[in-house]
């Protein structure tokens, strides 16, 4: 039954739970927001140290013989093809009587078909004349190459037609020849022969007479393409505003920047498998999320919020370490300042009922070396713990981050509370820290979440399962350690601290 019921729920998993990765990508906020802004940085800064060469615009009007209303553009794209040719740039090169390579020059420039018989022609040079210079030149080389190849186009027409015609021309004289030959004779055949003859001469003559006139039409209709085909916007120097510009790639690159940097942290979030979520802590850890507090002080009303929820956890944390007949630690992972503070709230809770000691093992020793004010509990070091006597009331304060002693953890307490900073274990290592503290026969009561997500709705209590839920480990706890009935539950309430106005649950 438990092995179907991990497998449906193995099924059941997404591969990419989303309200996590946005939950994840939402938090590191800063890292993207500072990919958006170094990128508009950027932007700027490329605009001003690597402004844009003075450049010179011209539009030229191409006319073409197989110009159709229905034409995609085939056209001018041939005749921007053609612009970007050696041919064309050293005729420009030429008239400008520049030694550059038409190779070199050829990065200066570019053609844009804006219609399918307008071309735009985009220059760029060391000064705003010298770069309408090069418009023109190369404006006059295209003109140029193009009504060449329109007259020798037409000429190449004319001549197909007129050799057809002077072939034809040929064929007629032999014709006529054979008339005047067949004049002389007579006979039956002769007459029909004669009469072929004419009937052949007639056709050929219709066919020189078309063939005449169709070349002289290709030769006239080339002078309108020739005339089409002119500059219709002479060059001009582009003025460029520098803080449009600035502006303009500012705006790109916080586009950019902020893309870049949304995929970074999504990706990022993917890889890492951090936990953020109540539901995924709690599934993790195998136990319920009994407390939420935020990280840092924050604003006034929030403040006000987040001390009430201390209270609240301190006084729950104290009903429970009072009816507990074994020691009660307090173990962080990633927020070692707000766990020692909650230590010391709760030793001042317990010490009304008589002297409390806090044991800690944090790294560094934080609390035994802090200096500690009237009314503080004693804290001493975690090498000492383990000379306590037994009747002394102790609360134990260590960590489970990565480098834990885990075999020292039960000198603290053999039932613990989690203090755990959302995000901050990846899920292999809150198993970990599940699976060790079950090995080391230290119950935990709960997890108190540190820095959760303000909006986040899922639920940290686990429900299913008497072996994970918190229910029944207290329930467990009580029958081993022959308290029964009356052993301590801690409350399943959640303390939420959101960052909006609504009140703490």
């Amino acid at each position: 039954m438990t092995t179907r019921t991990t497998s449906e729920s193995s099924a059941a998993a997404p591969l990419v739970d989303l309200q996590a990765l946005v939950v994840a990508v939402r938090r590191r906020r800063r890292f993207w927001c500072a990919a958006g802004l170094l990128g508009l940085l950027v932007g700027a800064a490329v605009a001003v140290l690597l402004p844009a060469p003075p450049t010179a615009v011209t539009k030229v009007l191409v006319a073409h013989q197989e110009d159709q209303p229905n034409d995609p553009g085939t056209l001018i794209r041939t005749d921007v093809a053609l612009l970007q040719t050696t041919r064309i740039a050293g005729e420009a090169l030429k008239s400008l009587h520049s030694t550059e390579k038409p190779e070199d020059f050829m990065r200066d420039y570019s053609g844009l078909g804006l219609t399918n018989n307008l071309l735009q022609i985009t220059v760029t040079g060391d000064s705003d004349a010298e770069a309408e210079a090069r418009a023109k030149a190369l404006a006059d080389a295209f003109v140029a190459d193009h009504v060449k190849r329109i007259r020798a186009a037409a000429d190449a027409e004319a001549k197909a037609l007129l050799d057809q015609r002077d072939r034809l021309q040929g064929e007629l004289t032999k014709v006529n020849k054979a008339i005047g030959d067949g004049s002389a004779q007579s006979g039956p055949t002769a007459s029909a022969d004669l009469e072929s003859l004419f009937a052949r001469r007639a056709e050929l003559t219709s066919r020189i007479t078309d063939f005449g006139q169709r070349a002289a039409e290709a030769r006239i209709g080339t002078p309108q393409l020739v005339a089409g085909t002119q500059i219709v916007d002479a060059p001009s120097a582009v003025r460029t505003s520098l803080p449009r510009t600035a502006a303009t790639d500012g705006v790109i690159g916080l586009v950019l920047g902020l893309v870049l940097g949304l995929a970074v942290a999504a990706v990022g979030s993917v890889v890492a498998d951090r936990p953020v979520l109540r539901r995924e802590i709690a599934s993790n850890l195998g136990a319920s999320v009994i407390a939420e507090l935020p990280r840092g002080k924050g604003r006034l009303g929030r403040r006000r919020r987040t001390r009430t929820a201390r209270e609240r956890l301190t006084t729950s944390l104290a009903r429970t370490a009072r009816g507990s007949a074994e020691p009660v630690s307090l173990l962080e992972l990633g927020c070692a300042r707000s766990t020692g503070a909650i230590a010391l709230d709760l030793a001042r809770a317990l010490s009304a009922d008589g002297p409390v000691v806090v044991v800690d093992g944090l790294p560094g020793t934080q609390l035994a070396r802090r200096r500690p004010k009237q009314g503080d509990p004693a804290v001493i070091g975690g090498e000492r713990a383990a000379d306590l006597p037994h009747q002394d009331r102790r609360v134990g304060v260590g960590s489970v981050a990565p480098g834990t002693a885990w075999t020292d953890l039960q000198y603290l307490g053999t039932r613990t509370v989690l203090v755990v900073r959302a995000g901050q274990g990846s899920s292999a290592w809150l198993h970990t820290v599940a699976r060790q503290l079950a090995d080391q026969r230290i119950a935990v009561i709960g997890v108190v979440l540190i820095d959760p997500d303000p909006r986040d709705r899922t639920d940290g209590t686990l429900w299913d399962g008497l072996n994970t839920a918190l229910r029944g480990q207290d329930e467990r706890s009580a029958r081993q350690s022959g308290l029964g009935r009356r052993a301590e539950r801690l409350p399943m309430w959640t303390a939420r601290v959101p960052d909006s106005d609504q009140e703490a649950r």
